[in-house]
């Protein structure tokens, strides 16, 4: 099936909910058997069989065949929900390195990514490189003989590079190491992970798949011969989601297509119009012709979502804390993929340790949300206004 036609049917079975179109919510912990024939079947089975409510329910397990539907669609892969974009980030991880191994992870990665690779895994003997993230095959060189898995990002966090990912994933292949990739900016709608040799997908369905600010939720993707020890480490975490949280990512699911179509559509609309103002230095967009990262993104992805950075002149503090603080339309906060539009200052100069970033001036990350464009610009433009008038001191 196509895309379109699977977000709007992959897990959902009317047969087995009496006839109702979505999945019910099944909130439960535990499970009684009728027999010990039963209870043995679920012992043994217990990632496919209910055998206690952490290890899944209805509800969890439908929207994890939903999403491997899509990000995989085929029967050779798997997903698992659990609570959290970290928490998944976290299951892979953990799973997948112990002490005296290496991670590289890139240079602008999730800051949650940064803070657990210097604190939690250094803790537990897991040495952590990050690498520029526009490395592609010269990866090759900072991978050491220990190195067991090489974390990616496209496109990075906060700075949008976007990364040359099938260079990267033929590096660690030849090298037999794991690669694992977060595709919440792009989601499964417009970035097949497996198709460029990923081995293991994380997104923080949070955004896009939950798509209206109201549920945590993660999801982890994977080959079958990945699925058990990552299974096992999640629940040895206890990052069962909530039974409401994965019903609300089924329910986000179904207009995922038209909710990223109108996302790109707004937001290159609006990039291109950053482009051109004066206050502007550099539009952070791959979706962006001229943009560094395009041809890369035109070449791996199908589509690019709402959201962008800039980099502004060199203003004062006080002048951009006067234009992101007045915003009507654009609220001030650090998620995205919601309905609504945001914005965060961008702050990663003391961050880099592997490159430099060093911006004409301050930074700021816009997520471009649903509403009419026409708003969304003349809220924009008026923080501008107000960005000179602090600036000029008037």
């Amino acid at each position: 099936m196509k895309k379109d036609t699977t977000i709007v049917n992959a897990g959902r079975h009317p047969d087995r909910n009496h006839g109702f179109v979505n999945p019910s919510i099944t909130r439960g912990s535990t499970v009684v058997f009728e027999s010990m024939e039963a209870f043995e079947y679920a012992v043994k089975n217990r990632y496919d069989a209910y055998i206690y409510g952490r290890f899944g329910t209805p509800t969890s397990k439908a929207f994890e065949e939903a999403m491997a539907e899509l990000e995989g669609g085929t029967d050779t892969v798997r997903s698992i929900a659990v609570s959290s974009g970290i928490g998944a980030i976290t299951a892979v991880l953990i799973s997948h390195l112990e002490a005296g191994d290496h991670l590289l992870a890139p240079d602008n990665v999730y800051g949650p990514v940064r803070n657990l690779s210097d604190n939690l895994l250094k803790r537990f003997g897991v040495e952590t490189s990050f690498y520029d993230p526009l490395a592609g095959p010269a990866i090759e060189e900072q991978i050491r003989e220990n190195t067991a898995l090489i974390y990616v990002e496209a496109p990075g966090s906060l700075t949008m590079e976007m990364p040359d990912v099938p260079a990267i994933t033929k590096v660690a292949r030849g090298r037999g190491i794991i690669t694992a990739f977060d595709n919440t900016w792009a989601t499964p709608y417009f970035f097949q992970p497996f198709e460029h040799g990923i081995d293991v997908s994380i997104q923080a369905a949070t955004k896009y798949i939950v798509g209206h600010s109201d549920a945590m939720l993660g999801v982890i993707t994977m080959p079958l011969k990945n699925f058990e020890p990552i299974k096992t480490t999640a629940n040895f975490l206890g990052a069962c989601p909530a039974p409401e949280d994965c019903y609300l990512g089924l329910r986000g699911l179904r207009t995922l297509g038209v909710r990223l179509r109108q996302h790109q559509k707004n937001a290159l609309f609006v990039a291109k119009w950053l482009d051109d103002r004066p206050e502007v230095s550099r539009v952070l967009y791959p979706g962006l012709p001229g943009n560094p990262g395009h041809e890369l993104w035109k070449r791996d992805f199908k589509g690019a979502t709402g959201l962008l950075s800039i980099v502004l002149n060199d203003y004062p503090k006080k002048a951009v804390d006067a234009m992101i603080g007045g915003y009507t339309l654009f609220g001030l906060g650090a998620s995205f993929g919601g309905y609504e539009s945001l914005v965060l200052p961008v702050r990663v100069d003391a961050l880099r340790t592997a490159t430099q970033w060093k911006p004409e001036g301050p930074g700021v990350r816009f997520h471009v949300g649903l509403e009419d464009t026409e708003d969304l610009i003349a809220d924009l433009k008026a923080g501008f206004e107000r960005l000179e008038a602090a600036s000029s001191g008037s």
